[in-house]
C-alpha cells in the first residue's frame, strides 16, 4: 500500500521534519502533564501541544499524499479543524466543571464575577 519509495528526497524530508516536529511539540506537551503540579496547570500543556503538534503531523500527510497522488489531498484540513475546535472546548468544560466542583468543596473562595476565584494553597 505503501509508495513512500515514491516521494522525492526533498519531500521526504520536508515530511520527516514536520512529522519530527509535530512529535516533539506532542510530547512537551505530554510531559507538561507529568510535571506541573494542579490539575488547573496541566490542562493548559496537553492542550496546546495537541493541537499545534496535531498541526504539523497534518502538515506532513498532505504534504506526502499530495505529492504521492499528483493531487491536493484536503481530508487532513477537517481532522485539523475538529481538533482545533474540540479541544479547546473540551478544556474550558473540563476547567469549569473543576472550579464548580473545587468552589462547592470550599476548595476556591468566590469573588464574585469581577474578582475571580484564587485557588487556596492547602494543595
Amino acid at each position: 500500500m505503501t509508495h513512500a519509495a515514491d516521494l522525492p528526497a526533498w519531500a521526504a524530508w520536508i515530511v520527516a521534519l514536520l512529522l519530527l516536529l509535530g512529535a516533539g511539540i506532542t510530547l512537551i506537551g505530554s510531559l507538561g502533564l507529568l510535571r506541573l503540579r494542579g490539575f488547573y496547570q496541566r490542562a493548559h500543556a496537553p492542550t496546546l501541544g495537541t493541537t499545534l503538534g496535531t498541526a504539523f503531523i497534518i502538515g506532513a500527510s498532505m504534504l506526502c499524499f499530495s505529492l504521492l497522488q499528483m493531487r491536493p489531498l484536503l481530508h487532513e484540513v477537517l481532522i485539523l479543524g475538529f481538533v482545533t475546535i474540540t479541544t479547546p472546548v473540551t478544556l474550558m468544560l473540563l476547567v469549569r466543571a473543576a472550579l464548580f466542583r473545587d468552589t462547592a468543596e470550599g476548595r476556591i473562595e468566590d469573588h464574585g464575577p469581577h474578582g475571580g476565584p484564587q485557588p487556596s494553597n492547602d494543595e
